[in-house]
């Protein structure tokens, strides 16, 4: 119980990054730096490790930070189980900082890693993810001043890694050669496959080496390769390139380019649009409609595919074919007013808040193509044409600070109900034991009462014992018939009338009887005494457990009261740190929110006011189609 109170005071908060558009990563290998003692003594320790493997930072990280502090505020922290593991735990802390996405934190992660007793490819790894996280944020700088203090041993695993994110920071910080050698090794190592030759190419041409620059972009558009990222990168370095030979009027060598692009890549619209223009600009108009017609059969919310609906009109007009063309371009009419209609409703969904609400739907979020299946939904119509910006690295990383802060307030709803129960688990408690302790109470004090006066008497026997040694007292250990006997001798002589003495055989005997029983004393003496240290050991063992059960009833006894006094203040504290909390995620929420609904927003008014261009566009074109056809048709007629 104590530990969830302490828990509830951790609020952790993600950052947004932004890398550099010109150079494209691999998808990260998220995983804690942290190991697996090979022995673990620390049960909560070990329930932090899961949750981190689990990639569940929140609950590691709050986790860890509850054991830390409980440990730091023991008065003899070396006997508490964290112990052994708080070198190792006092750095995994930050690392999971690093892996949520702290970067405000993560300083006090990197200063963990750096001064604190770890080996160096650990260090090297943490100062790796440091850096990786600055360059995500779009701080080139510090990305690149963060991983220069790597140094020594790396772990293998994270060699190619590390020299691949060395050389996008060095594209970002406009350092075109060092990325250009960086990226040449990794070439050559066969590493990174796709991605390395892709931004070799790429920073050749910033370098202003454009022949070269493209060479490496045309053998990266032809590698052979079976993984889907892999040729992802494929297409693109295809597409860059035949988009750049396009511009400059390369048209023959543009759609050779274009061509390679496979036909179900996440490429494919804007190649085939591509290919198409470069037979259009050439005039062959003919060839031009295969890839545009392709294009124009698929999904209409792309860009790409609403230029189509304008190009396969376009390239009929230009054969001729003027009726053909008008009636594509009254269907392409037709489409955009529909798809306005739909944006219109998309902007108006997420006014209305719709949007938020289908990004935090949980059933989705089971499908690694959540964002995909959004589109399936029929009440957020909002969704349709937002996938190109749902994929970008600036939505994404805000949906990762909106989630990350709705799952907090879920927690926040969590922790508010617990201390609901632990109220009525309190009350339970109370009303069980109130009634039981008085009388358990009395019972204890009249026990207590004898227990002392028999520890008193034990004491006093002790002590005579020990003074036994030095001056020997025989009398002190004669058993208890023999005291009955001197007793009884002793009433012999009172008993007697007065002025009448013992007769002397009598008298006789009783001195023989007491000389047998000092005698039997007095010899026997050494054998008593060792026994009587021997009594007096299995004594001290006897009231060690007695006292063993005594401080347990104690401990007991005052678990019992401490089981419902005491919480109140501290409940009725973290209900108030509660309600601040919920106040203040419900402030950021708002925000990133508005942020996400803005970037939402914008894209969709922007793509309507394409489509309205295109309207008109489609308008002109249908009256100046419909007009040469009308015409065309007038003039069969005066030649028949």
């Amino acid at each position: 119980m104590i530990r969830f109170l302490v828990s509830l005071t951790i609020l952790l908060f993600a950052s947004s990054a932004l890398a550099d558009g010109s150079s494209v990563t691999p998808p990260p290998k998220e995983a804690p730096i942290t190991s697996v003692p090979k022995e673990l003594k620390d049960l909560f320790y070990g329930e932090s490790l899961y949750h981190a493997f689990q990639g569940d930072w929140f609950e590691a990280i709050a986790r860890l930070d509850t054991e830390l502090w409980q440990y730091h505020g023991l008065d003899e922290p070396q006997r508490d189980s964290l112990f052994r593991h708080i070198d190792q735990a006092e750095f995994a802390v930050g690392d999971f900082e690093l892996a949520y996405r702290m970067h405000q934190r993560a300083g006090r992660a990197i200063t963990a890693v750096i001064e604190g007793n770890v080996e160096q490819p650990v260090r090297n790894t943490a100062i790796y993810r440091l850096a990786r996280l600055y360059f995500r944020k779009d701080q080139p700088v510090r990305a690149l001043h963060t991983v220069e203090r790597i140094e020594g041993a790396v772990p293998e695993g994270l060699r190619e890694d590390l020299d691949f994110l060395r050389a996008q920071i060095l594209m970002a910080n406009g350092r075109f050669k060092g990325a250009v050698s960086t990226l040449r090794e990794l070439l050559e190592s066969g590493s990174c496959q796709g991605f390395s030759g892709y931004n070799l190419g790429i920073a050749l041409m910033r370098d202003g080496q454009e022949r070269e620059g493209r060479l490496h972009l045309d053998r990266n558009g032809q590698i052979p390769c079976e993984d889907s990222a892999a040729l992802a990168i494929r297409d693109k370095s295809n597409l860059v390139l035949g988009e750049k030979l396009l511009e400059e009027a390369a048209y023959d060598g543009a759609r050779q380019i274009l061509d390679r692009v496979r036909l179900g890549g996440p490429f494919s619209n804007r190649a085939l649009l591509g290919s198409g223009w470069a037979d259009a600009y050439q005039g062959r108009f003919e060839r031009a409609l295969v890839p545009w017609s392709i294009l124009a059969d698929r999904e209409i919310t792309d860009s790409a595919v609403q230029e189509a609906l304008l190009a396969v009109p376009y390239a009929y007009a230009k054969l001729g074919v003027y009726s053909k063309a008008a009636v594509l371009y009254g269907r392409a009419l037709e489409a955009f007013g529909s798809e306005v209609a739909k944006l219109d409703a998309s902007i108006g969904s997420i006014r209305e808040g719709k949007f938020l609400k289908a990004l935090v739907r949980e059933e989705l979020k089971q499908d690694a193509n959540w964002v995909v299946k959004l589109r399936q939904l029929p009440e957020t119509p909002e969704t349709y044409y937002l996938l190109d910006l749902m994929a970008s690295h600036d939505f994404q990383e805000s949906l990762k600070n909106y989630l990350d802060l709705e799952a907090l307030r879920k927690k926040l709803e969590i922790w508010e109900g617990d201390l609901d129960a632990f109220e009525e688990l309190i009350r339970l408690r109370r009303a069980y034991y109130e009634p039981l302790l008085p009388e358990i109470d009395r019972q204890f004090r009249r026990l207590d009462s004898q227990m002392r006066l028999r520890l008193e008497q034990r004491d006093h026997i002790e002590k005579r014992l020990h003074a036994m040694l030095t001056a020997p007292r025989p009398d002190y250990l004669a058993t208890a018939e023999e005291r009955i006997l001197k007793q009884q001798v002793a009433r012999i002589e009172p008993a007697l009338p007065a002025g009448e003495d013992l007769p002397e055989e009598l008298e006789a005997r009783i001195g023989r009887l007491l000389g047998v029983l000092t005698f039997n004393i007095r010899t026997d003496y050494d054998r008593r005494l060792t026994e009587a240290f021997h009594h007096m050991d299995e004594l001290n063992r006897l009231i060690e457990a007695l006292r063993k059960q005594y401080a347990a009833y104690v401990r007991v006894r005052q678990a019992a009261t401490q089981s419902y006094k005491g919480y109140d203040e501290t409940i009725r504290r973290q209900r108030g740190r509660i309600a601040e909390a919920r106040e203040m995620v419900a402030t950021l929420m708002a925000r990133q929110g508005h942020i996400l609904e803005v970037m939402a927003e914008n894209e969709l008014t922007s793509r309507r006011d394409r489509l309205a261009e295109y309207q008109i566009k489609a308008r002109f074109a249908l009256a100046d189609s419909y007009d040469r056809a009308t015409r065309a048709q007038g003039l069969k007629k005066v030649n028949q």
